[in-house]
């Protein structure tokens, strides 16, 4: 479905032949975002929980930045800083990327 900008009297006037109960269901397919108090419990606890693994993620890469030297990080400490503020990917690219590891010894 395209989304079209259309003025109210354009919007009352494609759906004024419509029934009520069609006219709600069209838009419940653009529908506002929920309130906090609106979502579900598990929707809660899927909320509060992504932001604890978010937040855990972004404290160890940032708490990797400060503790790892210069020289075991590719780029710059502040790039890094900066990349890992964007929620998960950052982090994950960090430690995926950023990262220079070790070759493990025999």
């Amino acid at each position: 479905m395209v989304a079209v900008n259309m003025g109210k009297n354009m919007h009352r006037n494609r759906h004024h032949n419509l029934g009520n109960t069609l006219h709600q269901n069209i838009h419940k397919q653009h529908s506002r975002k929920k309130k906090w108090n609106e979502l579900s419990p598990m929707a809660r606890f899927g909320t509060v929980a992504a932001g604890i693994v978010q937040l855990s993620l972004l404290v160890a890469a940032q708490t990797d930045i400060t503790r790892r030297p210069s020289a075991q990080i590719r780029g710059s400490k502040a790039m890094w800083r900066l990349a890992t503020l964007v929620n998960f990917i950052g982090p994950a690219t960090y430690f995926t990327f950023g990262v220079k590891h070790r070759p493990v010894a025999k």
